[in-house]
């Protein structure tokens, strides 16, 4: 006589399951908006009904709009976040995968490293608003960006080793930099999601708001971030991502040069010019 399989606890602490079949897709899996004058994009993933969840079509869309936003001189700064309540993201959508052939899965997996290749090359500051779970390439993605904001119901999370999976779209390199290396490798290892609050704690969110509150904060830090010099922040960007890990010299070395360039650039005259007068500073976009 036949038996069914056990029911089992394993994934009750990931607080998710596959996404509904069935349900009706959004026009666009992934908004963008621009507000500040244009100085500001807020890009969206758009799929609440499945937690947000990454299909092939999503991660097309998001590469595209991230390569938009590349060549704006207008947009200043960018915050990534999730629709919906629940979620920023849980990662790829499992329920795609379900049918895939090894090739259609090698494709995906392309597609979406070009997708947080994308992300992490942008000379623009980005940063994340996590608002509700950030699991597997969800986390990742919030990881590519520069910094993260949560609501204080957030939770972080690398379940692919219980999926039988090694974690492939950049938390094995990123998340040790995030956090002490001993609680990456357990969050790697045992797939076990940390809350806001641990996540705050350790470093790898820079504030917590109430969920209500976050995409207002996150606008208040980009309208700072895009009333700086763009290029003096692109700048200083490029040099601390390009001095992590070298050794102190040649990371000072790298700073010198951003430093450099930006005494001579007519940002440094209009900055200057402004505190002298006591007046809001007219920052031009930046030509490249």
């Amino acid at each position: 006589m036949a038996t069914s399989p056990a029911r089992t606890d394993r994934w009750k602490a990931l607080e998710f399951g596959p996404p509904p079949s069935g349900e009706q897709e959004p026009d666009l899996p992934v908004l963008v908006e621009y507000t500040h004058d244009d100085r500001v994009a807020v890009i969206t993933l758009n799929r609440p009904h499945a937690d947000n969840a990454i299909t092939t079509a999503m991660g097309a869309r998001l590469t595209e709009i991230v390569e938009t936003i590349a060549v704006r001189p207008a947009v200043r700064a960018v915050i990534l976040t999730g629709a919906g309540h629940r979620a920023f993201s849980v990662g790829s959508d499992l329920r795609q995968r379900k049918d895939m052939t090894k090739e259609d899965w090698l494709r995906q997996r392309q597609d979406f490293d070009r997708t947080l290749y994308t992300v992490r090359q942008l000379r623009k500051p980005i940063f994340t608003a996590v608002n509700g779970i950030a699991y597997g390439g969800g986390c990742e993605l919030a990881q590519s960006t520069d910094f993260i904001i949560a609501s204080d119901n957030a939770t972080f999370g690398q379940p692919e080793a219980m999926l039988g999976l090694a974690a492939g779209g950049g938390s094995p390199a990123l998340l040790p930099r995030l956090l002490p290396p001993g609680k990456a490798m357990q969050m790697l290892m045992t797939g076990d999601p940390i809350s806001a609050q641990e996540a705050h704690r350790l470093g790898m969110v820079n504030e917590l708001y109430p969920e209500d509150d976050l995409i207002d904060a996150a606008h208040r830090i980009a309208a700072k971030i895009a009333s700086n010099s763009p290029t003096a922040v692109q700048a200083v960007k490029q040099a601390v991502r390009m001095g992590q890990g070298e050794p102190i010299e040649q990371a000072i070395a790298i700073m010198m040069e951003a430093h450099w360039r930006s005494a001579v650039h007519p940002d440094r005259v209009e900055g200057i010019g402004a505190f002298n007068e006591d007046r809001e500073p007219d920052f031009q976009d930046p030509d490249h």
